[in-house]
């Protein structure tokens, strides 16, 4: 195995969740009154902290329709839709591949809110597969590094032996302001041009090319 801590994001990257996100956020901009979000303006704040990606995707907003765009987006993509998120092909069987690797360790540094994630730990009973996490609320979003420092401290694993995988450029740099190794996959949000200006030591254009590498 390349490193002892490999590090995941978590839509994107693990879960197939563009389209609803895509979709609770352009019904929460209607709800408010805010007017069009595009698809392609949502698709590029996927990743961030939902209050920073709120201020990026609505220039100008005050804080309270700021606040309840974040309601609306919640409810949205809680209650409201029903869009499916399933795991991207080679997921589950990629990590179960990993986990068997007894000297390897998982994490998950997400933009997700700490409620978020644990619902879907629970739901699709997965929190058992990854030795620690960290969300946007409980931290500062990415691209500021203080996530995965605080994973490497938790998990006692120091920068050079640990690894981040993501499919946004906010994933990629944050690692990189650590100087830690980073891995781009395409088949998530960001282009391929954009993820290789953060210059990642590998690049998959699906799950299994991932963990192949990783077991080179």
């Amino acid at each position: 195995m390349r490193y002892r801590l490999m590090i995941f994001d978590w839509d994107g990257t693990l879960m197939d969740s563009v389209a609803r996100i895509v979709a609770c956020m352009q019904a929460a901009g209607r709800d408010i009154g805010w007017g069009s979000l595009s698809d392609e303006r949502v698709r590029d704040i996927i990743g961030l902290g939902l209050p920073e990606a709120i201020a990026r995707l609505c220039p100008g907003i005050d804080p309270e329709r700021a606040e309840a765009l974040r309601q609306r987006y919640s409810y949205h993509f809680v209650e409201g839709d029903v869009t499916p998120m399933p795991f991207y092909p080679g997921v589950v069987d990629g990590l179960a591949r990993l986990r068997a690797d007894g000297g390897s360790r998982l994490a998950v540094a997400t933009g997700k809110s700490r409620r978020g994630l644990d619902r879907i730990f629970h739901e699709r009973s997965c929190g058992h597969w990854f030795h620690a996490s960290r969300t946007a609320d409980e931290t500062l979003s990415k691209p500021h590094p203080r996530m995965l420092e605080e994973l490497l401290d938790e998990l006692g694993v120091p920068v050079e032996e640990a690894v981040m995988v993501g499919d946004t450029e906010y994933d990629l740099e944050m690692a990189r302001a650590l100087g830690m190794d980073r891995i781009a996959v395409t088949y998530g949000v960001h282009a391929p041009e954009r993820l290789a200006a953060s210059r990642p030591v590998f690049t998959a254009d699906a799950f299994p090319e991932l963990i192949d590498w990783l077991h080179a």
